[in-house]
């Protein structure tokens, strides 16, 4: 009986990680602040409050446009672009697939390595699909062209995110920064125009 109640004790160890995961963070979506999330529509309108009634502040009009959400209500999330500019957007027109923005000129490459074959060049404020980074490098994608290119080149990466680390291997908890915001809440259905 003794092995038995060590043994118990043992898998419930092992197991704390993963029954801590499962948490959300303190805020309004369960999801970490600040995190970058990207555009949802075409033309999106960035307010000066968090309601429909305080004035525009900014048009976007570039679908995938990377944001970093750095304040929450229930229904408004407080974002910076790339530019350093924040204003309110209605949760309804960020999307959770993570993108990065350009900062300088930069490549492609088959693999994370200078030396690997060349698959695109990379034009300053091109915006690309973040599906992973390591050690430096992301891997993106773009017009159906998937590669890898330096981190430090764009601007919607966390550093942390570069570098190897637990919560990049396996041992990240929910409320890890890259977590990535649900692209459809229960009000919401899919294909559904912006509500602003």
């Amino acid at each position: 009986m003794p092995k038995l109640f060590a043994l118990i004790l043992l898998l419930s160890g092992l197991l704390a990680p993963y029954t801590a995961s499962a948490q959300t963070c303190d805020t309004f979506s369960g999801l970490p602040v600040p995190r970058f999330v990207s555009l949802k529509f075409n033309e999106t309108r960035g307010r000066a409050g968090p309601s429909f009634t305080h004035p525009v502040a900014w048009l976007y009009q570039r679908k995938g446009l990377p944001v970093e959400i750095v304040a929450e209500t229930p229904d408004w999330r407080r974002v910076r672009d790339p530019d350093g500019e924040e204003v309110w957007m209605h949760r309804r027109t960020l999307t959770g697939r993570r993108a990065v923005w350009a900062r300088e000129a930069t490549q492609l490459h088959a693999r994370p390595d200078v030396e690997a074959s060349l698959i695109a060049d990379v034009q300053v404020g091109a915006v690309l699909w973040l599906e992973r980074c390591r050690a430096g490098w992301c891997r993106l994608e773009a017009e159906d062209r998937r590669g890898w290119a330096r981190a430090d080149a764009f601007w919607g990466v966390y550093r942390e995110e570069t570098q190897p680390s637990l919560a990049l291997e396996g041992g990240q908890t929910s409320c890890y920064r890259s977590a990535s915001e649900p692209d459809v809440l229960a009000a919401d259905q899919p294909g559904s125009a912006p509500t602003d």
